[in-house]
């Protein structure tokens, strides 16, 4: 089943959301807006609208007012994207060519610039106070966590506590906040919206361990990207980690890997990772993440949003890129 298919009540919502995402990167400079255009057209998951739309089900919903934090929780989404292929030097996501590729890192970087004060722009639409405070919280957070990753990068003796720190910040921070400024815009009950923060923080971080296994199992089709690109780019994940921590002859071997570079020993340390049981322990805290996003969805009144979720979470466990 295709994740669309999950929540397609929410069809023609959706569409107003794209229209709006047009909408909001379209601009008179035309390298910008071309940009803008093409990242929306290299499509994506929309996760973070949908949890917004889902989440805005369970207080008193209305399209009109949703669909702009909806859609301004994606522009952020997008603007880090094109910020990030600037700081990793990046040439392919989802198996197009980046902004930062087609155009330069100057270009880039005012493209996602451009795109974060569209999202902005769109939550001035928004007349509830805590909503900007906690979106504002939300993206200081984000770029820590980016800073974090900086300085983090090659550094073989960091331990598993900072990745799980970093990955909030980075990936399921957004997610979280998709959930809770969904519940908050639909004016839903505060305990509510506080399960609902709940569950997108640990599907958010499941979705992230998902994507660093994926980054070692995954083939090069279906990622957009070869296989390890995350540990060569010395982004040292959670199943590279664990084996780091658990044989130190692995660790070993990957600093000699980023001395020298080597593509044959890039290759043994792909294997070791499958065979010492890095993806397994990965899969494990994944699907504990996954539980407790679950047991927070239940505990939400009865709905077909509720359903959808539980079903976005079922996806996320089982889903191969």
């Amino acid at each position: 089943m295709k994740l669309k298919d999950l929540y397609s009540f929410l069809k023609k919502d959706l569409q107003q959301i794209e229209h709006q995402l047009a909408v909001s990167v379209s601009s008179d400079q035309p390298m910008i807006h071309t940009a803008g255009m093409e990242l929306l057209k290299a499509g994506g998951k929309r996760i973070r609208p949908v949890f917004v739309l889902l989440s805005a089900q369970f207080g008193t919903y209305n399209i009109h007012q949703v669909k702009k934090p909806a859609a301004a929780l994606e522009l952020i989404h997008m603007a880090s994207l094109v910020h990030d292929d600037v700081v990793d030097d990046a040439d392919m996501r989802r198996g197009r060519e980046t902004v930062k590729a087609k155009y330069d890192s100057k270009i880039a970087m005012y493209t996602g610039d451009y795109i974060f004060a569209a999202a902005l722009k769109l939550m001035t639409d928004i007349e509830i106070p805590r909503a900007h405070q906690i979106l504002a919280q939300g993206m200081k957070e984000m770029c820590l966590g980016e800073i974090e990753q900086i300085n983090e990068q090659f550094d073989t003796d960091q331990n598993i506590r900072k990745y799980f720190k970093r990955i909030k910040r980075k990936t399921a921070l957004l997610i979280a906040l998709s959930c809770q400024l969904g519940a908050i815009t639909s004016k839903a009950d505060v305990s509510l919206q506080k399960m609902l923060y709940e569950f997108g923080y640990c599907v958010g971080m499941a979705f992230q361990i998902t994507d660093d296994i994926l980054d070692f199992t995954a083939s090069e089709k279906q990622l957009g990207k070869p296989a390890g690109s995350d540990l060569k780019q010395g982004n040292i994940t959670l199943p590279a980690l664990f084996t780091i921590c658990k044989y130190p002859e692995f660790k070993e071997k990957l600093n000699l890997y980023y001395q020298n570079k080597d593509s044959e020993l890039l290759a043994e340390l792909l294997k070791d990772i499958k065979s010492l049981g890095g993806i397994e322990y990965a899969s494990r805290i994944s699907e504990k993440y996954l539980n407790r996003a679950k047991k927070a969805a239940r505990s939400l009144p009865d709905t077909d949003a509720r359903d959808s979720l539980l079903k976005v979470a079922d996806y996320i466990a089982c889903r191969k890129f």
